[in-house]
Protein backbone atom coordinates (compact mmCIF):
# COMPACT_ATOMS: atom_id res chain seq x y z
CA UNK A 1 0.00 0.00 0.00
CA UNK A 2 1.29 3.44 -0.75
CA UNK A 3 1.51 6.28 1.41
CA UNK A 4 -0.73 9.01 0.01
CA UNK A 5 -0.20 12.76 0.58
CA UNK A 6 -3.21 14.53 0.64
CA UNK A 7 -2.71 17.65 -1.81
CA UNK A 8 -4.17 20.15 1.22
CA UNK A 9 -1.59 18.97 3.47
CA UNK A 10 0.47 21.01 1.32
CA UNK A 11 -1.31 23.87 0.54
CA UNK A 12 -0.33 26.27 3.72
CA UNK A 13 3.97 25.68 2.26
CA UNK A 14 5.36 28.47 0.08
CA UNK A 15 8.27 29.27 -1.81
CA UNK A 16 10.79 31.27 -0.05
CA UNK A 17 9.63 29.83 3.79
CA UNK A 18 12.45 29.50 5.74
CA UNK A 19 14.03 29.01 9.16
CA UNK A 20 16.96 29.57 11.54
CA UNK A 21 18.54 27.41 14.03
CA UNK A 22 20.95 28.78 16.46
CA UNK A 23 23.43 26.90 18.34
CA UNK A 24 27.03 26.75 19.76
CA UNK A 25 29.59 23.84 18.95
CA UNK A 26 29.73 21.81 21.75
CA UNK A 27 32.27 18.81 22.77
CA UNK A 28 28.93 16.09 21.47
CA UNK A 29 28.74 17.69 18.59
CA UNK A 30 32.40 17.10 17.08
CA UNK A 31 34.11 14.32 15.34
CA UNK A 32 36.33 13.87 18.28
CA UNK A 33 33.14 12.86 20.30
CA UNK A 34 32.42 10.17 18.09
CA UNK A 35 35.55 8.93 16.37
CA UNK A 36 38.49 8.57 18.48
CA UNK A 37 41.62 10.68 17.06
CA UNK A 38 39.92 13.01 14.81
CA UNK A 39 40.16 17.02 15.83
CA UNK A 40 37.00 18.05 18.27
CA UNK A 41 35.96 19.98 15.32
CA UNK A 42 31.79 20.51 14.26
CA UNK A 43 30.86 17.22 12.78
CA UNK A 44 29.49 17.10 9.06
CA UNK A 45 27.12 14.53 10.55
CA UNK A 46 25.79 17.30 13.56
CA UNK A 47 25.70 19.69 10.74
CA UNK A 48 23.51 17.71 8.61
CA UNK A 49 21.19 17.21 11.03
CA UNK A 50 21.19 20.67 12.13
CA UNK A 51 20.25 21.74 8.73
CA UNK A 52 17.59 18.99 8.59
CA UNK A 53 15.88 20.82 11.90
CA UNK A 54 15.71 24.23 10.47
CA UNK A 55 14.25 22.82 7.56
CA UNK A 56 12.00 20.95 9.21
CA UNK A 57 11.20 24.09 11.42
CA UNK A 58 10.16 25.96 8.35
CA UNK A 59 7.73 24.45 7.95
CA UNK A 60 6.05 22.57 10.49
CA UNK A 61 3.27 25.15 11.43
CA UNK A 62 1.32 25.20 8.65
CA UNK A 63 1.66 21.27 7.70
CA UNK A 64 -2.24 20.09 8.89
CA UNK A 65 -2.64 18.21 12.54
CA UNK A 66 -1.24 15.11 12.22
CA UNK A 67 1.33 15.05 9.44
CA UNK A 68 5.13 16.03 9.75
CA UNK A 69 7.93 16.26 7.31
CA UNK A 70 10.76 13.74 7.06
CA UNK A 71 14.27 13.53 5.79
CA UNK A 72 14.34 12.11 2.44
CA UNK A 73 17.58 13.54 0.32
CA UNK A 74 20.63 15.42 1.62
CA UNK A 75 23.20 16.99 -0.59
CA UNK A 76 25.82 18.87 1.62
CA UNK A 77 29.01 19.92 1.15
CA UNK A 78 31.21 20.96 4.68
CA UNK A 79 33.33 23.66 3.72
CA UNK A 80 35.32 24.59 6.76
CA UNK A 81 36.20 23.57 10.43
CA UNK A 82 34.51 25.00 13.34
CA UNK A 83 35.67 24.25 16.77
CA UNK A 84 33.72 24.07 20.07
CA UNK A 85 32.45 27.35 21.73
CA UNK A 86 31.91 28.82 17.99
CA UNK A 87 28.54 29.74 17.83
CA UNK A 88 26.77 28.11 14.44
CA UNK A 89 23.50 29.32 12.53
CA UNK A 90 21.72 26.45 10.35
CA UNK A 91 19.36 28.21 7.93
CA UNK A 92 17.38 26.59 5.45
CA UNK A 93 14.95 27.58 2.51
CA UNK A 94 12.02 26.46 0.61
CA UNK A 95 12.69 26.35 -2.67
CA UNK A 96 10.44 24.12 -4.51
CA UNK A 97 6.97 22.64 -3.72
CA UNK A 98 6.21 18.62 -5.08
CA UNK A 99 3.09 16.23 -5.02
CA UNK A 100 4.59 14.93 -1.69
CA UNK A 101 7.92 16.50 -0.77
CA UNK A 102 9.62 19.92 -0.33
CA UNK A 103 13.15 21.26 -1.02
CA UNK A 104 15.14 23.55 0.90
CA UNK A 105 18.10 25.50 0.19
CA UNK A 106 20.15 25.16 3.05
CA UNK A 107 23.36 27.04 4.74
CA UNK A 108 25.52 26.92 7.71
CA UNK A 109 27.42 29.79 9.41
CA UNK A 110 29.90 30.02 12.06
CA UNK A 111 31.24 33.79 13.31
CA UNK A 112 33.34 34.10 10.64
CA UNK A 113 32.03 32.38 7.65
CA UNK A 114 30.01 29.90 5.45
CA UNK A 115 30.79 26.32 7.04
CA UNK A 116 28.30 24.14 4.96
CA UNK A 117 26.23 24.68 2.06
CA UNK A 118 23.54 22.23 -0.45
CA UNK A 119 20.13 21.13 -1.05
CA UNK A 120 17.45 18.99 1.02
CA UNK A 121 14.11 17.04 0.71
CA UNK A 122 12.03 16.26 3.32
CA UNK A 123 8.81 14.14 2.69
CA UNK A 124 5.40 14.94 3.88
CA UNK A 125 3.83 12.22 5.94
CA UNK A 126 0.29 10.91 7.89
CA UNK A 127 2.51 10.16 11.25
CA UNK A 128 -0.74 7.37 11.86
CA UNK A 129 -0.67 6.35 8.44
CA UNK A 130 3.46 6.04 8.30
CA UNK A 131 3.91 4.29 11.90
CA UNK A 132 1.24 1.82 10.83
CA UNK A 133 3.00 1.13 7.51
CA UNK A 134 6.43 0.53 8.93
CA UNK A 135 5.36 -0.98 12.24
CA UNK A 136 6.72 2.34 14.16
CA UNK A 137 5.37 3.76 17.66
CA UNK A 138 6.33 6.12 19.95
CA UNK A 139 8.38 3.81 22.90
CA UNK A 140 8.88 0.89 20.57
CA UNK A 141 12.63 0.63 20.73
CA UNK A 142 12.40 1.47 24.69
Amino acid sequence: MKEVVHMDALDGLTIGMSAELKLVIAREMTIGHFVAGMPLVYATPMMILHMEMAAGSAIADVLPQGFVSVGMEVNIRHLAATPIGCGVRAIARVTGIGARSVMFDVEAWNEMRRVGEGTHRRGIVNVREFEKRFGVREGALV
